[in-house]
């Protein structure tokens, strides 16, 4: 019998003492969290008889308590800081690469993939240089989909499965690119379980936030008042219709320096 839903967790960089972060911009910033937070949080999902599932796992939904647990962008502290804690907390998760982005400063390099695929942990793509899908021409979104992919495949020597869309952006030729390209799943950023009924070309998954206080987050994980949290999502989804993608990161950039203390 299969379990109702299953929430998808969404994770960045985990910021570490005294190690500068990818990138600085408030926008950014607010995905970052410490190390403990991380590790807080991993404990929280053990203590209350949650599993921790990669997406191929999760994708089952067999019947147990579990939360999926994915991070985005490829950063070094996937393999420095979050694994660590994942295996002791005996946990898998879905680690989704910008190709583009390794071997940079602060990014995994090729051999931390190899690394991080050999300790048990998936690899997925999160695009070549992480634009938003429905901004490119066909060419630039074949690169970012179809290439992106043959490169980590060739880092690691078998297939990658599943994708996760930059800003959780897509539209009907982001996914029709992912099945022709072969990707088993996609996921978005819509606030909501997934379960059986839910396609595997349209995953929900719930950005962890720097400021989520724990209740919050244990809402989160047992699927509670997600859907109060959507329809905020939606009329933001509906500012960035309006507004564009570009336009729209703009003024929230300019919104959020203004909320600095």
């Amino acid at each position: 019998m299969a379990t109702k839903s299953c929430v998808f967790l969404m994770y960045h960089e985990i910021e570490l003492p005294g190690r500068p972060l990818c990138q600085s911009e408030p926008g950014y910033v607010r995905y970052i969290l410490t190390e403990q937070t991380f590790r807080d949080q991993m404990q929280w999902i053990k203590d209350s008889g949650f599993r921790g599932l990669s997406v191929n796992e999760a994708l089952r939904y067999t019947p147990e308590p579990s939360v999926c647990i994915t991070f985005d962008d490829g950063c070094e502290t996937d393999l420095i800081a979050a694994a660590p804690v994942l295996l002791a907390a005996g946990f898998h998760a879905t680690f989704y690469l910008t190709a583009g982005f390794l071997g940079m400063p602060g990014y995994l390099s090729a051999q931390q993939v190899r690394e991080l695929d050999a300790q048990g942990f998936e690899i997925g793509c999160h695009s070549m240089t992480h634009p938003y899908f429905p901004d490119l021409p066909e060419p630039e979104l074949k690169r970012e989909i179809v290439d992106a992919k043959f490169q980590i495949e060739q880092i690691l020597g078998h297939a990658v499965d599943h994708l996760s869309c930059p800003g959780g952006r897509y539209d009907g030729r982001t996914l029709e690119m992912a099945r022709r390209a072969g990707f088993r799943s996609v996921a978005n950023s819509r606030f909501g379980a997934n379960s059986a009924a839910t396609s595997r070309y349209e995953l929900g998954r719930v950005a962890m936030l720097r400021d989520m206080p724990r209740e919050e987050f244990a809402a989160t994980c047992q699927n509670r008042g997600l859907w109060k949290k959507e329809w905020r999502n939606r009329a933001r989804r509906a500012g960035q219709r309006l507004l564009g993608n570009h336009f729209y990161d703009r003024l929230r950039a300019v919104l959020l320096r203004g909320s600095k203390p």
